[in-house]
């Protein structure tokens, strides 16, 4: 065939054979992109605090900075000590310690629970009623002022029968609060603990809708998170993934699944010295919450650790090692968010999330960099790989460990670019980069 001589092209099949495939995966097509709509793009906190409802105040979100600032001040008051409490590089420990300050002093926290189960235990209604009520005022009062979380609600009481209606009662008084002092901020997170049964997600459900429509609110406006804390919420009696069918059950609105560090080991007779977020047993159910999330839009979060840092300096920096380590090793696993029970637990938090992304950053901005720009290098990147480039540059945004200018320095792309590569369409992930 010479130069420049088209390629004849021949097909054996008719059109309709193409029609008719097409139109019997109709439904699968649709049913794709209702169960698995990808995530969706929305900031995701790294970690979720846990305050008691009768503990929470004005002044929380600033009281724990202001704690864990003094905390860095006493037991490590400089970048060296604190990378060397850590185990930083020289090349992180100055921006790591430095933006773990500015975090400190500017947003403390990014997720913050007012707590009405197991941290608050059961009150008299009347004190309940009250204590949900001013925490609804209180959070209204912050988002009005700009002082709030980014993230901002309540867990209530569960849905089994001996505090069912407690539960309900709470959340029914803090909404309402939220209603009456004008609206329903956008940063509004629930938690709905100790769920068993993909049915009492349905009754989660059901309660939204039923407040929904006697507030006058859109349909759907309110999500909320599931806390996986039993082991028939991994497996259930017939051998499914339990999980998976609480997802489906909460007919889009769930948010996140949280992993419960302590209930769940002591669930499976996990002994208490034992009981952490790195035991056997906590690795086999968040891998169990990741699959059955994964493309559903539902995030995963671990646990906490019950080890605080507290005390001589000697016992803090082994709790802020350990807190540390943890953290990391949650990263690695891709599960971006945690909770912390203690204002000394956000120090190492911070730490660990900004040196997980400062360590990768340049690598992954140059990988995305030329896959980007279809340049050449030693690894071969396909659409898959970009979104997950994109997307730890943007988790790295969010929190404060990299700068929209570096990362423009490096990737020579706006903040719209990684967007646009981290929540692809669906057919773009089958397409390889040639």
């Amino acid at each position: 065939m010479g130069q420049g001589q088209q390629e004849k092209v021949a097909t054996s099949l008719a059109g309709a054979v193409s029609e008719e495939i097409s139109a019997s995966l109709a439904p699968v097509d649709a049913e794709l992109e209702r169960r698995y709509p990808g995530d969706p793009g929305s900031r995701q906190p790294v970690h979720t605090v846990y305050v008691p409802g009768d503990v929470f105040a004005a002044d929380t979100l600033r009281s724990w900075g202001d704690q864990a600032l003094a905390l860095l001040d006493e037991h490590a008051p400089d970048a060296a000590s604190f990378a060397a409490v850590l185990g930083l590089s020289d090349e992180l420990a100055e921006p790591v310690h430095a933006r773990v300050r500015a975090k400190l002093e500017r947003e403390p926290i990014e997720d913050l629970r007012v707590d009405f189960e197991d941290g608050y235990g059961p009150r008299p209604d009347a004190e309940e009623d009250e204590a949900a009520a001013r925490a609804a005022r209180l959070i209204a009062e912050a988002y009005e002022k700009g002082t709030a979380a980014p993230y901002m609600g309540i867990r209530m009481k569960c849905m089994e029968a001996p505090v069912r209606d407690r539960g309900i009662r709470t959340l029914d008084v803090f909404l309402t609060g939220l209603m009456e002092a004008g609206g329903l901020p956008d940063g509004l997170v629930l938690t709905l603990p100790k769920v068993t049964y993909p049915e009492q997600v349905t009754a989660m459900v059901r309660l939204l809708e039923a407040f929904e429509k006697a507030r006058g609110l859109e349909p759907g406006r309110i999500g909320f998170e599931i806390q996986i804390e039993t082991s028939q919420s991994i497996l259930a009696t017939d051998g499914t993934a339990t999980v998976a069918r609480m997802i489906q059950a909460a007919e889009g609105r769930a948010t996140g699944l949280h992993y419960g560090t302590f209930d769940y080991s002591a669930c499976l007779g996990v002994s208490a010295a034992y009981q952490a977020s790195d035991h056997p047993a906590a690795d086999h159910a968040k891998a169990i919450m990741q699959v059955a999330a994964a493309g559903t839009g539902v995030r995963v979060s671990d646990g906490s650790t019950n080890v605080l840092p507290v005390g001589p300096t000697a016992k803090v920096h082994d709790a802020w090692r350990l807190h540390y380590g943890l953290t990391r090793r949650a990263l690695s696993r891709a599960y971006y968010q945690g909770w912390d029970m203690h204002p000394g637990h956000i120090p190492t938090r911070y730490a660990a999330v900004f040196a997980f992304y400062r360590e990768g950053f340049e690598q992954a901005a140059a990988r995305l960099a030329r896959y980007a720009n279809r340049a050449g290098g030693d690894v071969m990147d396909e659409p898959a790989t970009a979104k997950a480039l994109s997307g730890y540059l943007l988790r790295g945004l969010d929190c404060g460990a990299l700068d929209i200018a570096e990362v423009a320095r490096l990737t020579g792309l706006t903040r719209a670019d990684l967007e646009g590569f981290a929540a692809p369409r669906r057919g773009d992930l089958t397409v390889s980069a040639q």
